[in-house]
């Protein structure tokens, strides 16, 4: 199997890994009896009062113990249950639980606003939302106040259920918090509910569960037209995690520090999931700050660690790291992805954090990963690409309008087919179509390329490519250039209306600390090493990027920003007529 002939389509291969036949519950159960002593769960965060330590046994009383409550509350399989929340500790906590009852945990984007938690909650049919009261100034509270006014009339939310002309799936709101607030039920007091449900009742439950089941339901980003919700299975969760893990060569015995957001695939999937595979002591943030996560990689030993391109330039920059102050040589293996990554990035991790690298490559209409670098490869290899495709899974780089297989090293849409796509968008027929042909091909609106022995590499997405005067230029391209320049940190292209050409090439730059370059130096150095057509027409500079809670650059917003500051909304609006 794998590649065939001359066409960049890769054909499902095992690679002697068989899949299993589990639920998440069944998996909980099963490795909590196996590492019962061990430590599974660290929240060291002393400077607010937060010091968690969970040994898989009291990992699983406290899971069973909620997992009662939800069943006291009257919460049914299949019932959606959205979470808004950072990564505190009751989410871990109520991802098992939910799963052990069969609920689907519904996850919710941390930066909503009113208005997007107000989709999110009628168009994904939530009847139960966890919270948290605010995060980064923005008020959950406010903003679930103001789509469901109703909520304050409520004299015992415990025992009253909610009635809103908004929401009308919506029947109560649980705040993780001490604070009591009107309408809403605390967090701590739903396990206590749980205490008239027996044992045997919580097993019937969970023994009438089938892996196939959807169990999870995460929005998209949004970012062009409404966010969808994406139905996961057990199966696939599991069988993403299983392959994942035994790929990157992870063992029990990891400590593993991460950012990635609950919300996230790489969060609830790729930190809560893999640390339930593997056995393994899963250290939190609770949200991604450089210094924080510096110091639990020092602190806490950490061997593994899960980081986006941002997230890992954020912290070869800060100024604590620039002064030698942690001490990273237990770190063996940094997993990174969701976004191209830049070579020169991987390279700077190797020297400078002595941590090897991998790469992943998916989204989350495949359950996450769907391909990944292997640990014998070179370490050119594997930071220069993203890997291979997962086992049992079939992959093809096609053309985006006929969905033909392109040649090998051609540049195309990446299509794959197998265990790990979607069951579809929730209560959205004709999008799921439009994203998952009559053959089964989960269309990635991913641009890549394929080479002879199966690796693929991302070249940008189909909607960021650039069209100069009738030429195709992909941003990843020269992002990576510019960041090989050593005054650079980061480089974010995109194109911008242009009367004449269709598009221009912009380029906005992040630099290293205390480090200064003028546009014309950026003009030389691209003009020594890319194409003429390919140099950024205009360049800016900026100390941040607009980044969503996942830590990915919001390209779309930087190309708005940029068509105002240089004053082309006319053509923009020409372009469009």
């Amino acid at each position: 199997m794998g590649i065939k002939g001359s066409l960049a389509i890769w054909e499902a291969e095992s690679r002697d890994i068989e899949l299993i036949d589990l639920t998440i519950g069944e998996l909980f159960d099963r490795q909590c009896e196996a590492f019962a002593d061990k430590e599974a769960i660290v929240y060291n965060y002393p400077e607010i009062g937060l010091d968690l330590r969970l040994s898989y046994q009291e990992y699983r009383d406290e899971v069973t113990r909620l997992a009662k409550g939800l069943l006291a509350l009257g919460i049914q399989k299949g019932e959606n249950i959205a979470v808004w929340a950072t990564n505190v500790p009751e989410w871990i906590l109520l991802e098992m639980a939910l799963a052990k009852i069969g609920a689907v945990l519904v996850t919710v984007n941390t930066n909503y606003r009113a208005s997007e938690i107000e989709y999110v909650l009628r168009q994904g049919d939530i009847t139960t939302l966890f919270m948290i009261e605010e995060h980064r100034g923005n008020s959950y509270v406010e903003s679930i106040y103001r789509v469901a006014p109703e909520l304050k009339t409520l004299n015992d939310p415990i025992r009253e259920q909610l009635t809103s002309a908004n929401l009308p799936e919506l029947k109560r709101v649980i705040l993780i918090g001490d604070a009591a607030l009107a309408g809403m039920m605390l967090y701590r007091d739903v396990a206590p509910l749980g205490e008239r449900i027996s044992d045997e009742t919580l097993r019937e439950r969970q023994s009438s569960l089938d892996p196939h089941d959807v169990i999870q339901m995460q929005y998209t980003s949004g970012t062009t037209g409404f966010p969808k919700g994406v139905m996961l299975t057990h199966h696939g969760i599991i069988n993403q995690t299983h392959v994942s893990c035994l790929i990157g060569n992870l063992k029990s015995d990891e400590r593993y520090v991460t950012a990635m957001p609950f919300f996230h695939i790489a969060g609830s999937l790729g930190a809560v999931m893999f640390a339930v595979y593997l056995g393994c002591t899963l250290i939190p943030l609770i949200s991604f700050d450089p210094a924080k996560e510096l110091e639990l990689l020092d602190n806490e030993s950490a061997t593994f660690s899960f980081n986006v391109p941002t997230m890992l330039i954020a912290m070869l920059n800060h100024p604590r790291f620039l002064q030698g102050e942690f001490d990273l040589s237990s770190l063996r293996e940094i997993i990174t992805g969701a976004t191209p990554v830049p070579v020169a990035l991987m390279e700077d991790v190797k020297a400078r954090l002595g941590a090897d690298c991998a790469i992943v490559y998916g989204l989350t209409e495949s359950t996450g990963t769907v391909t990944e670098t292997i640990q014998s490869d070179s370490f050119e290899l594997k930071s220069s690409t993203t890997g291979i495709p997962h086992p049992h899974m079939e992959i093809k780089i096609a053309d985006p309008v006929t969905g033909e297989p392109v040649a090998l090293g051609e540049q195309g849409e990446l299509m794959t087919r197998g265990f790990l796509v979607m069951k579809g968008y929730y209560n959205m027929p004709d999008k799921t179509a439009e994203t998952i042909d009559h053959e089964g091909w989960l269309r990635t609106g991913d641009l890549a390329t394929m080479n002879a022995q199966g690796y693929v590499n991302i070249v940008g997405r189909v909607k960021d490519m650039i069209i100069r005067g009738g030429e195709n230029i992909y941003p990843a391209e020269i992002e990576e250039f510019l960041m090989r320049h050593p005054k650079i940190a980061e480089a974010q292209v995109v194109g911008v209306p242009d009367s004449f050409m269709g598009e221009a090439v912009a380029a906005v730059l992040r630099l290293r600390p205390n480090e200064t370059i003028t546009e014309d130096e950026i003009c030389s150095y691209c003009c020594e090493g890319i194409s003429r057509h390919k140099i950024p027409q205009h360049i800016r500079f900026a100390s941040a990027f607009p980044l969503t809670a996942s830590g990915k650059v919001k390209k779309f917003e930087l190309k708005a920003q940029l068509t105002r500051e240089l004053g082309l909304e006319d053509v923009a609006r020409q372009k469009t007529a």
